[in-house]
Protein backbone atom coordinates (compact mmCIF):
# COMPACT_ATOMS: atom_id res chain seq x y z
CA UNK A 1 0.00 0.00 0.00
CA UNK A 2 1.40 3.30 -1.18
CA UNK A 3 1.13 6.07 1.76
CA UNK A 4 2.12 9.08 3.15
CA UNK A 5 2.55 9.06 6.67
CA UNK A 6 3.10 12.02 9.11
CA UNK A 7 4.91 12.74 12.47
CA UNK A 8 6.28 15.54 14.44
CA UNK A 9 3.26 17.71 15.80
CA UNK A 10 2.78 19.12 18.79
CA UNK A 11 2.27 21.67 21.53
CA UNK A 12 4.72 24.81 21.53
CA UNK A 13 4.86 28.28 22.42
CA UNK A 14 5.02 31.26 20.58
CA UNK A 15 8.68 31.48 19.36
CA UNK A 16 9.76 28.20 19.41
CA UNK A 17 9.92 25.47 16.79
CA UNK A 18 9.00 22.18 15.82
CA UNK A 19 9.87 19.49 13.01
CA UNK A 20 7.82 17.77 10.97
CA UNK A 21 8.58 14.47 8.91
CA UNK A 22 6.91 12.75 6.29
CA UNK A 23 7.53 9.52 5.40
CA UNK A 24 6.10 8.03 1.86
CA UNK A 25 6.27 4.23 2.08
CA UNK A 26 4.86 1.25 -0.71
CA UNK A 27 6.07 0.45 -4.01
CA UNK A 28 7.28 4.48 -5.34
CA UNK A 29 9.28 4.21 -8.52
CA UNK A 30 9.58 7.98 -8.14
CA UNK A 31 8.25 11.13 -6.24
CA UNK A 32 7.65 14.38 -8.25
CA UNK A 33 6.74 17.31 -6.02
CA UNK A 34 6.29 17.37 -2.35
CA UNK A 35 4.36 19.71 -0.29
CA UNK A 36 2.93 20.67 3.39
CA UNK A 37 -0.77 22.39 3.34
CA UNK A 38 -2.14 23.41 6.64
CA UNK A 39 -5.87 23.80 7.47
CA UNK A 40 -6.49 25.87 10.53
CA UNK A 41 -10.27 26.13 11.87
CA UNK A 42 -12.72 27.53 10.00
CA UNK A 43 -10.45 27.69 7.21
CA UNK A 44 -9.58 26.64 3.80
CA UNK A 45 -6.49 24.35 3.18
CA UNK A 46 -3.66 26.57 2.62
CA UNK A 47 -0.25 25.49 0.90
CA UNK A 48 2.89 26.21 3.32
CA UNK A 49 5.52 25.13 1.21
CA UNK A 50 6.47 22.90 -1.70
CA UNK A 51 10.17 20.89 -3.13
CA UNK A 52 10.84 19.68 -6.17
CA UNK A 53 12.67 16.77 -6.66
CA UNK A 54 15.72 18.53 -7.63
CA UNK A 55 15.60 20.58 -4.34
CA UNK A 56 13.46 23.87 -5.93
CA UNK A 57 11.41 25.16 -2.79
CA UNK A 58 8.66 27.62 -2.53
CA UNK A 59 7.00 29.37 0.34
CA UNK A 60 3.85 31.28 1.21
CA UNK A 61 4.42 35.02 1.96
CA UNK A 62 3.11 34.19 5.95
CA UNK A 63 5.91 31.35 6.49
CA UNK A 64 8.50 33.08 4.84
CA UNK A 65 11.99 33.36 6.53
CA UNK A 66 10.37 31.08 9.46
CA UNK A 67 10.06 27.39 7.93
CA UNK A 68 12.41 25.58 5.50
CA UNK A 69 10.94 22.29 4.03
CA UNK A 70 13.29 19.71 2.64
CA UNK A 71 13.78 16.54 1.47
CA UNK A 72 15.70 12.96 1.53
CA UNK A 73 15.29 11.45 -1.79
CA UNK A 74 17.10 8.33 -0.85
CA UNK A 75 14.31 8.08 2.14
CA UNK A 76 11.45 9.71 0.28
CA UNK A 77 10.96 11.62 2.90
CA UNK A 78 9.76 15.44 3.13
CA UNK A 79 10.91 17.87 6.27
CA UNK A 80 9.55 20.73 7.48
CA UNK A 81 11.35 22.68 9.88
CA UNK A 82 9.32 25.14 11.63
CA UNK A 83 11.08 28.15 13.35
CA UNK A 84 9.81 31.64 15.38
CA UNK A 85 6.64 29.96 15.20
CA UNK A 86 3.09 32.17 15.94
CA UNK A 87 -0.21 31.20 17.23
CA UNK A 88 -1.14 31.71 14.00
CA UNK A 89 0.81 29.11 12.52
CA UNK A 90 -1.65 26.78 14.41
CA UNK A 91 -3.39 24.49 12.41
CA UNK A 92 -3.46 20.74 10.93
CA UNK A 93 -0.48 19.73 8.86
CA UNK A 94 -0.87 17.71 5.76
CA UNK A 95 1.79 16.26 3.55
CA UNK A 96 1.19 16.50 -0.05
CA UNK A 97 3.09 14.53 -3.03
CA UNK A 98 2.89 13.30 -6.40
CA UNK A 99 4.30 9.65 -6.85
CA UNK A 100 4.54 6.97 -9.51
CA UNK A 101 4.34 3.62 -8.37
CA UNK A 102 3.39 0.29 -9.06
CA UNK A 103 0.16 0.99 -9.34
CA UNK A 104 0.01 4.06 -11.50
CA UNK A 105 0.37 7.99 -10.71
CA UNK A 106 -0.92 8.68 -7.58
CA UNK A 107 -1.45 11.81 -5.67
CA UNK A 108 -1.12 11.13 -2.05
CA UNK A 109 -2.54 12.91 1.50
CA UNK A 110 -1.23 12.31 5.07
CA UNK A 111 -3.11 11.26 7.45
CA UNK A 112 -2.66 15.22 9.00
CA UNK A 113 -0.86 15.94 12.15
CA UNK A 114 -1.69 18.95 14.65
CA UNK A 115 0.31 21.74 15.54
CA UNK A 116 -0.45 24.58 18.07
CA UNK A 117 1.07 27.23 19.13
CA UNK A 118 0.34 28.93 22.45
CA UNK A 119 0.78 33.03 23.11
Amino acid sequence: QVQLLESGGGLVQAGGSLRLSCAASGNIFSINTMNWYRQAPGKQRELVAAITSSGVTNYADSVKGRFTISRDNAKNTVYLQMNSLKPEDTADYYCNARVLARSGRLELWGQGTPVTVSS
